[in-house]
């Protein structure tokens, strides 16, 4: 199945490479799947890429997290994502001026070096784009920008004012390749999508197939009613690692996304 009869729209006007690159791994897996891979070990995360990897299309990973992080570890650990054709998307959240965040590109994790996407919140002024771009272009390197134009979480304050403004940063921007959506609304997704159109990417949090999991604020949606309101891929975290057989879950996960996005096709 070619991408473009999938995807459609979406595929035709999406002009980020990076964004086909995703929409092409989704249809070769037939999984619209980012596993949220919030752990403190390295061994930790190869053992799960190793379980999942054939039913995930990006892994989300928060490396501040990692208590042993090493350079050469970690290297083991993206050269396994690449075999596995897996993206690695760090939840990094930039939110400082654009200078300290082309330096925060570099630093201990070096994420510049291994991560084809980030998010940042536009809270700091549009220059936060550039500064992460200018990051990759230090090591000649071209990634994709996720903004955080809804949350998920309870108290939020990503109010309709400031996803206005995020989503005319994001289209003013060749680095921005979508936004990071409520993915515990589905009226939220959908309303973010007609503000969008179809030239951007919709990823959506806060997904689980049991909505009562949540924690501390936390707020689960359903993956079939997310990819139908106009999300493209569907962030699952704790509904997946930890699962009891989380290769299974994962697979789970891959064909409600897929079956979803079949049905939004018709």
């Amino acid at each position: 199945m070619e991408p473009e009869a999938v995807w459609g729209m979406r595929w035709k006007n999406c002009a980020n490479p990076l964004s086909h690159r995703i929409m092409e791994i989704a249809v070769k897996k037939k999984s619209l799947v980012c596993l949220a891979a919030d752990m403190a070990s390295i061994s930790e995360l190869i053992n799960l890429i190793k379980e999942v990897g054939p039913y995930v299309t990006v892994l989300k990973t928060h490396v501040d997290l990692i208590q042993d992080f090493n350079p050469e570890e970690w290297s083991v650990l993206t050269k396994l994502a690449e075999e596995h054709d897996l993206l690695l998307f760090e939840d990094r959240k930039f939110a400082d001026i654009g200078n300290i965040s082309q330096q925060q590109m570099a630093g201990i994790h070096d994420i510049r070096s291994w991560a084809h996407i980030v998010t940042a919140h536009r809270i700091s002024g549009p220059d936060i784009v550039d500064g992460i771009a200018a990051g990759w272009a230090d090591v000649e390197r071209i990634g994709g920008i996720l903004l955080l134009a809804q949350m998920s979480s309870r108290g939020n304050l990503l109010h309709n004012e400031y996803t206005l403004e995020t989503i005319a940063t994001g289209k003013a921007s060749p680095h921005v390749l979508g936004y990071i959506g409520n993915g515990s609304s589905a009226d939220d997704v959908a309303k973010l999508r007609n503000l969008v159109g179809d030239a951007q990417m919709i990823w959506t949090p806060g997904i689980n197939l049991d909505s009562g999991a949540g924690k501390m604020g936390q707020r689960y949606g359903n993956p079939h009613d997310s990819i139908m309101s106009g999300s493209d891929i569907i962030i699952v975290g704790s509904g997946i690692h930890r699962a009891e057989n989380r290769s299974a879950a994962a697979k789970l996960y891959a064909e409600a996304s897929w079956d979803a996005l079949i049905q939004r096709g018709q």
